[in-house]
């Protein structure tokens, strides 16, 4: 059952029809509505719209980006996903601006002395320097601790004891000094995945307040859960798509024999936050980016991928989307189909996927606000 497209053309229809026209910071315009949530059964199928077609090696791309705590587009750009480029440049363009002028040079027209005048690169050649020189890819392709940065290596300062101590006169004190400390959210997630499923603090944030002004873009999606839960023997038999045996044994046994089979005890669920939401063009790759690391993480610890489930925000369609938006409406949805990983090391973001069954519609274009 595609569920999916459906409510995302019921999230279409709800912006064009109540939606109020807003300024935004790009210049282009939107109309929005606050607070949407969608819903999702991962045993219905992959969630990829197929009311259009989907760039999947863009999205999978990013999400391996944000898994190896990468924050320079240069290894977006070497395998072809460009959907920050724009944002690497603006932040160029501004400190270029600023007066670092780096950039290309050419002889002034009708000069005597050989002048110079240095111009900034173009996009294209902004990019192209970014593919073929590693050293200015180093220091211009670098976004500031976006995504990656916090999930994999968040930065908080910290009390270090030292091996100097105050005497107070009954006894001694050690003293502390202020330290860094980084934070691996995605490694302590798993670990706490596989040692207390049923906490309520399985959370992974990417709103590090102190590095807001340092980052090319705040984040959009700025956090998520996940949620843990047993299945009981019956679902367990369904998973292993195996009849109920007819015999009185015990429940004990019967799990036993599923964990012989290697079924999941366990199914989990993930819940994203989005402050920001392109719904024409970022929304679709959030819900399969977040299914995708759904499905990792439910491999990762041996669990059933369960509900995939976005809290939105600012939920908006910009006014050059609006056609755009009339036309999938009117399409009919077809199958979903099935995510297959192979070869995964989530805590290396490396994974190959085979997307099964996807049957879409042509694509709609549409342009990007940065």
């Amino acid at each position: 059952m595609n569920n999916i497209d459906i409510q995302y053309q019921t999230l279409l229809k709800t912006i064009l029809e109540y939606g109020v026209e807003k300024k935004d910071r790009t210049g282009t315009g939107t109309k929005s509505i606050f607070g949407y949530t969608i819903r999702h059964n991962m045993q219905d199928g992959f969630p990829l719209l197929t009311t259009k077609k989907m760039a999947i090696k863009t999205m999978m791309t990013e999400l391996k980006w944000f898994l190896k705590g990468d924050t320079n587009i240069k290894y977006l750009v070497d395998n072809g996903c460009s959907i920050w480029n724009g944002d690497a440049y603006q932040a160029y363009i501004k400190r270029y601006n600023k007066g670092e002028y780096v950039g290309k040079t050419k002889l002034l027209e009708n000069s005597k002395k050989n002048r110079t005048l240095t111009e900034p690169f173009t996009i294209e050649e902004f990019i192209d320097k970014i593919k073929t020189d590693d050293e200015f890819a180093q220091k211009w392709g670098e976004l500031g601790p976006v995504y990656g940065k916090q999930w994999r290596e968040w930065k908080s300062q910290v009390a270090i004891p030292t091996t100097l101590k105050v005497d107070d006169g009954d006894d001694s004190e050690p003293l502390f000094v202020r330290g860094t400390r980084y934070v691996d959210q995605i490694e302590n997630l798993i670990n706490d995945l596989k040692t207390n499923p049923d906490s309520r603090r399985l959370m992974v944030s990417a709103w590090n307040v102190g590095e807001l002004n340092e980052m090319v873009l705040p984040p959009c999606h700025y956090g998520f859960q996940v949620y843990t839960r047993e299945l009981n023997l019956d679902e367990r038999i369904d998973l292993h798509n195996g009849s109920r045996d007819p015999l009185n044994r015990s429940s004990d046994y019967f799990h036993e024999h599923m964990d012989v089979y290697g079924i999941p005890r366990r199914a989990i669920s993930l819940m994203w936050n989005q402050r920001s939401v392109d719904t024409f063009l970022g929304l679709p790759f959030n819900i399969a980016s977040y299914a995708t690391l759904l499905t990792l993480i439910a491999e990762e610890v041996g669990m059933m991928p369960e509900f995939l489930v976005g809290n939105l925000g600012d939920t908006h369609l910009y006014l050059n989307h609006l056609e755009q938006a009339k036309e999938q409406i009117e399409r009919e949805p077809n199958k979903l189909p099935y995510l297959r990983l192979m070869n995964t090391n989530l805590l290396e973001g490396e994974f190959d996927y085979d997307i099964v069954g996807y049957v879409s519609h042509p694509t709609i274009k549409a342009p990007l606000s940065n």
